[in-house]
């Protein structure tokens, strides 16, 4: 068990020597060179340039590039992973002037109307949750570690991700989070290594977890016990916090909208340089994607395990203590491994890396909302503008994104840090599955049509935005604290009410498509499944290529089918 003194952020900043403080600064120099040096390697005045890479990318490091993305986002991102389908919907699908999703959907549905509100929706996402739950993590992450003033921490990497994003476009964003990937592996491999000798093997690591108990707790409760059915991924569907049934379809529709329609993975997609690079990064990007069981979460309940007064606070008391949150510390886990367990020298390899992701995400998501307005919205606005006023627009966006992050810190900081991911996970399964939705139909049913599409997204917005309220009207009660909430809320489970809400859109889109009049054909063709041309699949492709990719999906498919049994 800990020394309750580790958990002051100003310990963790004496433990850091100069080794740890030169190698921190190496990386941001590091990490700066490569984005200037990938800005020059397109040409970065014109629209395809800085928005798309040139869609010139080859396979690697774009699909380092996400994984870099979403590294930090969990377990919720290891259960279902739809990469392959993303990409190869999008190179096949889409004509080769398309930069948005949202530009996508006009072609497809006609009218303009469910392009802007799909731009505006996700912006107000990127805004809201992304740059949200980045700028508190990452700035958890550095205060506990360096011990650095919150907002400094914050404003400082701001700044950094902003220059470099700004200047070089995608190509800059793509290179230095395939450069940040590498990084995080490297170390995350090092320190699971170290986690799991300090623990005694992964074959101690359920008893150790499961008796992992803070001396202080909250008489009459339960909440200080770590769950009994932490090793499985099958849950009871009506008291787990991640309900099997939810899993597998709650998940599996968000998981959709954010592999196929999320503006970070369709701009990858699109600057891949033809669709085997397109395929094969796909395949790169799924092999990784084994990688967080292993490396980010069973490393956590090492955490949990090793460090439970601190991690597995329960009692407010404690928990300002250990992080300065009310609610709960489960956040610091990470950092508190890297500090506790790395030697010198690999702790401050281990703090840039963690840094990398917070960047990693942070450039992925102003560089596409910046593509979002800039295509989808201010190109409305002036259809007549020119390529270098739409760059320009671009970057300026960019700035007042950063600009709005930072206003944004008081709030996040004031927020209870243990309901964070909640408020994300709240939001999003409100307002993504009518998306998901709409995109799923639009592509694999020839008869949705503009009405439909519409109106389903509007009913969709209506009863989603309805259940969002209600969870902040009342939120979910602390330990020992009697449920009281709407049944609607805690009878129904987030990731069930995502189906019911995907369910509801998908019978307003095919009942009001079914009444009105059919699509036009030119919204149709090489626009759906069915109606894609094999010549527009084949015109960029090698037969033995092909035969690779089409191997390595299915046996990443076989894989992926024995550890989703395996850990049921």
């Amino acid at each position: 068990m800990a020394d309750n003194s580790t958990s002051d952020p100003h310990f963790f900043r004496q433990q850091l020597n100069v080794t740890d403080i030169i190698i921190i600064v190496v990386y941001f120099a590091l990490n700066l060179a490569v984005g200037i040096w990938s800005s020059f390697r397109v040409n970065r005045n014109t629209v395809s340039g800085y928005f798309l890479a040139g869609r010139d990318m080859t396979w690697w490091p774009y699909k380092l590039s996400v994984n870099g993305s979403i590294s930090a986002e969990g377990s919720k991102k290891s259960l279902k992973e739809f990469g392959l389908l993303a990409d190869f919907v999008y190179v096949s699908l889409l004509p080769p002037q398309i930069v948005t999703l949202p530009e996508y959907l006009q072609k497809r549905y006609g009218r303009s109307r469910i392009r802007v509100y799909l731009s505006i929706l996700s912006l107000l996402l990127s805004v809201f949750t992304k740059i949200s739950i980045d700028l508190y993590a990452g700035a958890l992450f550095v205060h506990i570690c360096l011990g650095w003033n919150f907002f400094l921490s914050t404003g400082i990497t701001l700044v950094i991700t902003a220059l470099y994003t700004v200047a070089g476009g995608l190509a800059a964003v793509i290179y230095t989070d395939a450069l940040q990937t590498l990084i995080m592996i490297v170390g995350a491999i090092i320190l699971t290594i170290k986690a799991f000798d300090q623990i005694g093997g992964y074959s101690q690591l359920e008893t150790a977890y499961l008796h992992a108990v803070p001396n202080k707790t909250i008489p009459n409760t339960t909440c200080h016990l770590p769950r009994a059915d932490a090793m499985h991924m099958f849950r009871d569907a009506h008291t787990a916090d991640l309900p099997w049934t939810g899993m597998t379809f709650g998940l599996t529709i968000m998981a959709t909208w954010y592999w196929c329609t999320d503006q970070v993975i369709v701009q990858r997609s699109l600057s891949a340089r033809n669709l085997n690079h397109a395929r094969a990064g796909s395949i790169l990007a799924s092999y990784l994607k084994m990688l967080p069981m292993g490396l980010i979460i069973m490393p956590g309940m090492i955490s949990r395990a090793l460090y439970p007064d601190d991690v597995g606070c329960v009692v407010t008391s404690e928990c300002l203590r250990a992080c300065g949150a009310e609610v709960g510390c489960s956040n610091i886990a990470y950092p508190k491994l890297v500090m506790e367990l790395m030697p010198v020298g690999l702790r401050g390899l281990m703090i840039a890396v963690m840094m990398a992701a917070l960047m990693s995400s942070l450039t992925s998501i102003f560089n596409s909302s910046s593509t979002l307005f800039t295509m989808d919205i201010w190109r409305k606005l002036r259809p007549q503008a020119g390529e270098r006023e739409l760059l320009l627009v671009g970057r300026l966006v960019i700035v007042v994104l950063v600009g709005i992050s930072v206003v944004w810190i008081p709030v996040l900081q004031g927020s209870k840090s243990g309901q964070l991911f909640i408020y994300m996970q709240v939001v999003t399964s409100s307002l993504a599955p009518p998306v998901t939705a709409v995109f799923i139909l639009g592509v694999f049913w020839n008869r949705a049509n503009e009405q439909g599409a519409f109106w389903g997204l509007m009913t969709g917005l209506i009863v989603g935005a309805t259940r969002m309220i209600l969870e902040f009207v009342y939120p979910e009660p602390p330990c020992g604290f009697t449920d009281n909430r709407p049944a609607v809320l805690h009878s129904l489970h987030y990731l069930h009410f995502s189906v019911v809400l995907f369910s509801i859109t998908a019978a307003i889109v095919a009942t009001i498509s079914l009444l009105t009049l059919p699509p036009d054909e030119s919204q149709i063709k090489n626009l759906t499944w069915w109606t894609l041309s094999k010549d527009k699949l084949l015109e960029k492709q090698t037969s033995f290529w092909t035969q690779v990719c089409n191997f390595n999906a299915i046996l990443l498919l076989c894989v992926n089918i024995f550890f989703y049994a395996y850990f049921a």
